[in-house]
C-alpha cells in the first residue's frame, strides 16, 4: 500500500502536470486511520484546487466536520436504497441510521456540494428510485442514479440487472431537464426540490470522449481508464519518478473503453473496490 507521504508526492506530482482536482474513493476511505491528515496535506498542494470524498457516509458523524476543516469541499455518498433490509443487504454491515446522522453531520458541518449516487440494479433496487428520488425534496442534494457497470467483480454480467438511465424518468414524470449538465451527469429537477437529479450512463451513452480522469490505487497503480487492465506503478518511486509516470499513463490512456455493453465485462482486471467509483 502507499504510504501518506507518497500519496502527497503523487498528488504534488499531479498537480505539477496541471491536474487540479482529487477525488479520494473506496472501498471506503474514511476507515483509514489517517484520511483526514491525506486531505489536509492534498488540500495544500499548490495547484490543486478542490479536493472531494466518496463515502458510504456512516462514519461521518464524527468524521465530517474534520474533513470539512482539512479542506474537503464536497462530499459524494453511497446509497443505492432506503428499504432496511435490502441495505443491510448489500452494504453487509451498514443501518440506513447510521448513514442518515452521517447526512446530517454533512449538512451541518457545510460542504459546497453533497450529492448521493446509487446504482441502479434490476430486480433489486428499481422500485427504489421514486423514495430515492424524494431526497431532493428533503435535503439540498443532488440524487444520481449510475447504471450497473459490468466490472470484474460482477461474475456473468446480467443483462436484467442493467437498467438504462432513461428508465428513471419512468418512475420520475415531473422531472423536467435541467438547462446545463453536470459534468458526466445529465441533470434533471423535480417541482420544489432543493436538488437535481442526475443520470449517468456510462454503458448506454458512455462519455469516453470528454473523460480527462485518471486513478490511482491504493496500492499505487495508475489506471488511466477505469476498464482497462493497463496499470502503471508509482509505488516506491521519487516526484521526478512519479511525474514520468503520470506522464506515460495519461498518454497512453484510451480513447474509449473498448468492448463494454450491457453483456460484456470490463477488462479492469479488478473488482471495483479496489479501483475506487
Amino acid at each position: 500500500m502507499l504510504t501518506e507521504d507518497e500519496i502527497i508526492t503523487a498528488v504534488e506530482a499531479a498537480a505539477s502536470l496541471g491536474i487540479t482536482k482529487l477525488r479520494f474513493t473506496g472501498g471506503e476511505p474514511l476507515v483509514k486511520k489517517n484520511i483526514v491528515s491525506i486531505c489536509r496535506r492534498a488540500a495544500a498542494v499548490n495547484g490543486i484546487r478542490e479536493v472531494c470524498l466518496t463515502t458510504n457516509g456512516i462514519r461521518l458523524r464524527s468524521l465530517a466536520e474534520p474533513l470539512k476543516e482539512a479542506g474537503v469541499k464536497r462530499l459524494n455518498l453511497s446509497l443505492d436504497t432506503l428499504n432496511e433490509e435490502k441495505y443491510a443487504y448489500i452494504t453487509r454491515v451498514g443501518k440506513l441510521e447510521a448513514f442518515r446522522t452521517g447526512l446530517d453531520a454533512a449538512l451541518e458541518a457545510g460542504f459546497e456540494k453533497i450529492k448521493i449516487n446509487s446504482v441502479l440494479i434490476g430486480g433489486f433496487n428499481e422500485e427504489d428510485i421514486p423514495q430515492l428520488a424524494e431526497l431532493t425534496r428533503q435535503y439540498p442534494v443532488d440524487m444520481r442514479f449510475i447504471e450497473m457497470m459490468p466490472m470484474y467483480d460482477s461474475g456473468d454480467f446480467d443483462e436484467k440487472a442493467f437498467i438504462p438511465c432513461t428508465r428513471v424518468l419512468d418512475y420520475l414524470p415531473d422531472a423536467v431537464p435541467v438547462g446545463e449538465d453536470d459534468g458526466v451527469a445529465k441533470l434533471y429537477r423535480l417541482p420544489d426540490a432543493k436538488g437535481n437529479i442526475g443520470l449517468i450512463s456510462p454503458v448506454s451513452a458512455h462519455f469516453c470522449g470528454c473523460c480527462n480522469r485518471i486513478r490511482l490505487t491504493a496500492d499505487g497503480k495508475v489506471k488511466p481508464c477505469l476498464h482497462s487492465s493497463d496499470e502503471y506503478s508509482l509505488k516506491g518511486l521519487d516526484f521526478s519518478g512519479m511525474q514520468r509516470v503520470l506522464k506515460e499513463a495519461v498518454w497512453n490512456k484510451p480513447a474509449w473503453h473498448g468492448d463494454l455493453d450491457a453483456l460484456h465485462r470490463s477488462q479492469a482486471g479488478r473488482n471495483m473496490n479496489q479501483i475506487g467509483g
